[in-house]
């Protein structure tokens, strides 16, 4: 076996532990570790394995390795590095797509590389077992489980091959040293997989009406919208429609989400976010919390679920990114500190038409909220004067995290990712063509505080800009509009403060062109392939 095998048997084996169920959907403490003897014979076998699999997935964020929603707010027009004043420069590289601001960084993704290949290597485990499980008491079962297990697949081939587009494909439990494979062939075991999933998981497997205990999981609406988003992204930047879906299955998917009445905008904009809706009661030194529509809500299609019991011993279920988007050691009650990564680009900010509400809600002006009297600004890298608040930890008025667990704000943070929402689906159908684009986007637009526009494309992209700034999807928007729409978006020259003096962020369309929007291979991973792997271009 070489040492490249070895490496990502032993990194895939260590992780492949199944975590036993709880009141909870996903309390992913390892308390359980089994091995193949034995198991794989039931349906309670399979549902077993089948939270593993979730658990492998959100292990992908959860190990403090470079998440990939953190990369792709670092890569947008929506942010810069930051961090740190006197910290390493690797997000610098990666905002620059410039690998000479931190030449000595060629392991950026290499925890992130092995966390999704572990996910998809339990996920891969049980799609093989399928087969020998007994499902005679409830054959249903067998395809609902294949579904939302293939979804998770999917996901994480997707988020794979959006960063580094050639990746080594997998489709069953294998340490084989295997070459990259076209972005087409990913492609396509990602469309497979959701279209499977789409069709087998039975629409009312898990109701919203049941958020409370069932939330996080897979259902068919979210496939539908996931391979909406796949969709879009590959016929954008390949300019190819030969995935085997057409267009009009796409948006009847996008449709199908809308008329199943499982799901609709939640009033207040504001209120989808903790840090937006949290009002501090410096009284009792609490968080009043009534305003948050509460993770799960009527909004949400899809979430990568966090729990706040992580600790140092190997069990991992906290949002481990979210501590990079706090200020930089700044508590704020409700916004509580963390290390000041992906502060906002001012442009942005004053992009916002004037009657948005989203602007306020998506955006923490530390000037305008008179944060700026407590901020260490020589503490900071690449200071704007605005951060996020729609991802950012919080903090009781005596400027404690509000955690619960440890209360360690950098391992019990657990505000949920949402990768999907149903503005994203009503925004996708009228990006689609869908006969009724208007009202979808009207809606849209109506909930922000805003008048109707004509349903446009370009009118679509923009409204998506500020509907989903800061859930790491502008990235992929602009990439899909054309490498020379996203270079040429997202190269400017920025003045800002590093450490309180002067500096400059300078990115050049040139290097973004480079890379052709791709990341860079872990130098570990390339070397363990004795070079089966190739570098993308540009890194």
């Amino acid at each position: 076996m070489n040492k490249f095998k070895y490496n990502i048997l032993i990194a895939l084996g260590l992780s492949i532990g199944l975590c036993s169920c709880s009141d909870s959907f996903l309390d992913a403490e390892s308390k359980t570790n089994l091995t193949d003897d034995g198991f794989y014979k039931n349906i309670a076998d399979a549902e077993m394995a089948l939270i593993g699999c979730y658990d492998g997935f959100q292990r992908t964020s959860s190990n403090g390795n470079l998440a990939f929603f953190v990369t792709s707010e670092i890569l947008s027009d929506n942010c810069f590095g930051g961090t740190g004043n006197t910290d390493g420069r690797a997000y610098q590289a990666l905002d620059r797509f410039d690998i000479s601001e931190s030449p000595s960084d060629n392991n950026m993704f290499n925890g992130t590389w092995t966390d999704y290949y572990a996910g998809i290597f339990r996920c891969n485990t049980l799609l093989m077992k399928l087969d020998g499980i007994d499902f005679s008491s409830q054959p249903s079962a067998r395809n609902r489980i294949e579904g939302e297990t293939r979804f998770l697949r999917a996901l994480m081939y997707f988020d794979l091959v959006r960063l580094f587009e050639r990746v080594p494909l997998l489709t069953e439990p294998s340490t084989e040293n295997l070459p990259q494979s076209e972005a087409i062939d990913t492609y396509k075991l990602i469309i497979s997989d959701l279209k499977f999933a789409a069709d087998n998981i039975p629409a009312d497997a898990y109701p919203k009406a049941q958020a409370s205990k069932n939330d996080g999981r897979v259902t068919c609406f979210a496939a539908k919208a996931l391979l909406a988003r796949a969709y879009l992204f590959y016929t954008g930047y390949y300019g190819k429609d030969d995935l085997g879906v057409t267009k009009a299955d796409v948006l009847k998917g996008l449709e199908d989400i809308i008329n199943s009445n499982e799901y609709d905008l939640v009033p207040e904009y504001k209120k989808l976010w903790p840090a937006a809706s949290y009002t501090p009661n410096p009284a009792d030194n609490t968080l009043d919390k009534s305003g948050y529509a509460g993770m799960g809500n009527i909004e949400t299609i899809f979430a990568e679920k966090f729990n706040n019991t992580q600790d140092y011993n190997g069990h991992m279920d906290g949002n481990r990114w979210l501590v990079m988007l706090g200020m930089r050691n700044t508590n704020w009650s409700p916004y509580g500190k963390g290390w000041g990564a992906c502060t906002v680009n001012p442009k942005l900010v004053a992009a916002y038409e004037s009657l948005d509400k989203r602007r306020i809600a998506s955006v923490i002006d530390i000037v305008g909220e008179g944060i700026e009297s407590t901020f260490d600004k020589k503490d900071q890298r690449e200071y704007t004067g605005y951060t996020n608040k729609k991802y950012t930890p919080t903090a009781l008025p005596d400027g404690t995290s509000d955690t619960g667990g440890s209360k360690d704000f950098q391992i019990s943070q657990d505000q949920d990712y949402v990768i999907i929402r149903y503005a994203d689906v009503l925004l996708m159908a009228a990006e689609l063509g869908s006969s009724n684009a208007q009202t979808y986007f009207d809606k849209v637009r109506t909930r922000a505080g805003l008048s109707s526009k004509p349903v446009t494309l370009a009118n679509i992209m923009e409204e998506r800009r500020f509907e989903f700034a800061f859930e790491g999807i502008r990235y992929w928007d602009l990439l899909r509009q054309g490498l020379d729409v996203a270079a040429t978006t997202i190269a400017q020259t920025q003045t800002v403060l590093s450490g309180n003096a002067s500096d400059q962020v300078i990115i050049k369309a040139d290097n973004i062109k480079k890379t052709r929007g791709f990341m860079q291979i872990p130098n570990t991973q390339i070397t363990l392939s004795k070079g089966v792997l190739i570098q993308n271009a540009g890194w």
